[in-house]
């Protein structure tokens, strides 16, 4: 209130300024003697606080004096001279206005150096609040503002003519009016108050302080348990006293999944790369806070388009999503949670420093995956020398083999028996044949064709059963109408690979249970048992890694599968409960889909038909 009425004295007064009307002051030896001894009074008592003023606090307050003494050795000047003439010298009163606004530089340099002030002993602190700042650097820049509108309608009304004061009227009433404006947007006032927070108070953090504890936690090793994205969300976490969190990390499958949570109660969920949130965080580079979008959802679509997850929305805890950024690329993101015993104001500071340690995580986390590849590139090279003693030794016996075929012939005492061994042993000979040509990298030997899901299957647990292994499984076929492109070999080999794993993880005395189905444009294979199930951090850290196996073996099967149903455009999920079982779920694109595919394969087909021609 006392804002706007001293602003309303401003704006009555461009009048006056502009109608030439000057303020004369009532004149009097009692008034004068009062205003000289108050100038006085107040040399005085600056001259006692300067002395007084502790060596460490005279740097800053040294301002702050020469500021405020300037002001009263002006005024006893001033007043000496009137009281001595008996009368106001109108040059000098109209000077005294640019004086005073001449210390204000000398008072702000003060505030800026000291922001507390301790009187006596150190027991009472006198600070600066920041709504009082707020409200005097608000009517400060609306006092220069009126004046600068005062001097222009000055200039207007001169140059108007007959219509000046029209004109003058018109144009102060307009810049008040857009004054008034400014005064009333919430988007100017929280720009104002993020620059005087910048500029006038302390940081609500100690950065070194706070820094240091971020690279500690992200690199501290004494608890094997917690794993380096663990620590990732903790070390933002703690930035802002949040109890929980959720890291979201992209995996090259066109999708952010979840990668690790910490306190955090969620099922398994994605988000699109190309999704509007991703898209935000990627382009912007900003920390949301859902309790702004919820609130007020145009702060941030003005800067692009943004729609939070139906998931993410709904969850009531959920507080800030923070971009991790690793060269201007987004290569996740973390969900912290609210702590309902610890509300606290978010700001531009939290933001700047979640930012700045979301950039230091993702660094962290894009060192670790490098290291992991490089440790699977140097093992992948480790099987390729181990290769070509392979084909040494497979080239071996299939020259054997061969051999066999060649004199089963002149041999052979049983026909029957002796051409189904032939038969077998041709199909072993072919199919050594085919290892061959991988190991030496001969070129893609794959053939892609339209295959009969069902059919597949079929023989698949045909198979199954002929080589003795229990349990036998069972197939539920919802849909036989089920064709896909692929390699018929390897196809039947993924999914022998996939059953021959769940009936290690199965007892004798349990179930195996194949299902077929359609959904969309994908089919789906569903292998289900009922054994010892699997963690959920064994799934993210193990599962799909090659080299990692509890069996002894090479650990690379269920990573070769799912790195083919991706490149034949598929997803490949599980879902697993210790002590209850497993479901491994293929969705593999369905052969109409795939026409383009198809298509090229036979034109490549063809081209290394005619090579070998």
């Amino acid at each position: 209130g006392l804002s706007i009425f001293i602003i309303g004295l401003m704006f009555l007064g461009l009048f006056r300024i502009s109608g030439g009307i000057i303020f004369e002051p009532i004149l009097g030896d009692d008034l004068l003697l009062g205003h000289l001894l108050i100038s006085i009074g107040g040399i005085v008592i600056i001259e006692q606080l300067y002395r007084s003023t502790p060596a460490e606090h005279s740097w800053a307050l040294k301002y702050l004096w020469i500021g405020i003494g300037g002001m009263f050795a002006y005024d006893f000047y001033l007043y000496s001279d009137a009281f001595l003439y008996q009368r106001i010298d109108k040059e000098l009163w109209n000077a005294r206005g640019f004086i005073h606004a001449m210390v204000v530089p000398f008072i702000a340099v003060a505030i800026k150096r000291e922001m507390r002030w301790s009187l006596g002993d150190n027991s009472i602190d006198v600070f600066l609040s920041r709504p009082m700042v707020f409200h005097t650097t608000t009517l400060l820049a609306a006092g220069i503002y009126l004046i600068v509108i005062g001097l222009g309608g000055y200039y207007v009304r001169d140059m108007g003519g007959a219509w000046g004061i029209v004109a003058q009227a018109t144009f102060v009433f307009a810049a008040v009016m857009i004054l008034m404006v400014l005064f009333f947007s919430g988007k100017v006032r929280s720009r104002l108050k993020v620059t005087i927070d910048k500029h006038f108070f302390h940081y609500k953090y100690d950065y070194r302080e706070e820094w240091l504890r971020i690279i500690r936690t992200l690199s501290s090793d004494d608890n094997s348990e917690k794993n380096l994205h663990l620590r990732a969300i903790q070390s933002l976490a703690q930035i802002i006293n949040s109890p929980g969190g959720l890291l979201m990390m992209e995996r090259g499958n066109g999708c952010f999944e979840v990668d690790e949570k910490w306190n955090y109660d969620i099922s398994k969920n994605r988000v699109d790369s190309d999704s509007t949130l991703v898209n935000f965080l990627s382009n912007q580079q900003f920390v949301i806070s859902l309790d702004e979008y919820n609130s007020d959802p145009d702060m941030y679509t003005r800067l692009g388009p943004l729609e939070i997850p139906k998931w993410l929305s709904s969850n009531k805890k959920a507080w800030l999503v923070v971009p991790l950024i690793l060269q201007d690329h987004l290569i996740g993101f973390v969900v912290l949670l609210r702590s309902s015993a610890n509300e606290r104001y978010f700001n531009w500071e939290d933001s700047d420093l979640l930012k700045t340690a979301g950039r230091q995580a993702a660094s962290h986390l894009a060192q670790y995956e490098a290291v992991q590849a490089l440790v699977s590139a140097k093992r992948f090279e480790e099987v390729n020398k181990l290769s070509a003693f392979i084909v040494h030794d497979v080239k071996n016996i299939v020259g054997q083999l061969s051999m066999v075929v060649s004199n089963a012939a002149k041999h052979k005492s049983n026909p029957m028996f002796i051409d189904d061994a032939i038969i077998t042993v041709e199909n072993s000979v072919n199919k050594m044949n085919k290892l061959l040509n991988r190991l030496r990298g001969d070129g893609d030997t794959e053939k892609y064709t339209s295959i009969s899901l069902f059919v597949l299957l079929e023989n698949t647990m045909s198979n199954c059963a002929k080589a003795g292994r229990l349990p036998i499984p069972i197939l539920n076929c919802l849909n036989q109408n089920v064709m896909v492109t692929a390699d018929k070999e390897r196809m039947a080999a993924n999914i022998s690979h996939i059953i021959q794993n769940a009936q290690e993880a199965t007892n004798e005395k349990g179930n195996i249970t194949v299902r077929l189905s359609k959904q969309a444009k994908f089919a789906i294979i569903e292998v289900e048992d009922t054994g010892e199930g699997m963690s959920e951090s064994f799934i993210r850290r193990r599962l799909f890694q090659p080299f990692e196996s509890t069996k002894g073996t090479l650990g690379i099967g269920v990573f070769q599968v799912r790195e083919y149903i991706h490149k034949l455009g598929g997803q490949f999920d599980v879902e697993s409960v210790v002590g209850k079982g497993s479901i491994f779920r293929l969705h593999i694109p369905l052969s109409e889909s795939h026409e383009v595919v198809k298509n090229s394969q036979v034109i490549h087909l063809n081209e290394h038909e005619k090579r070998k021609h």
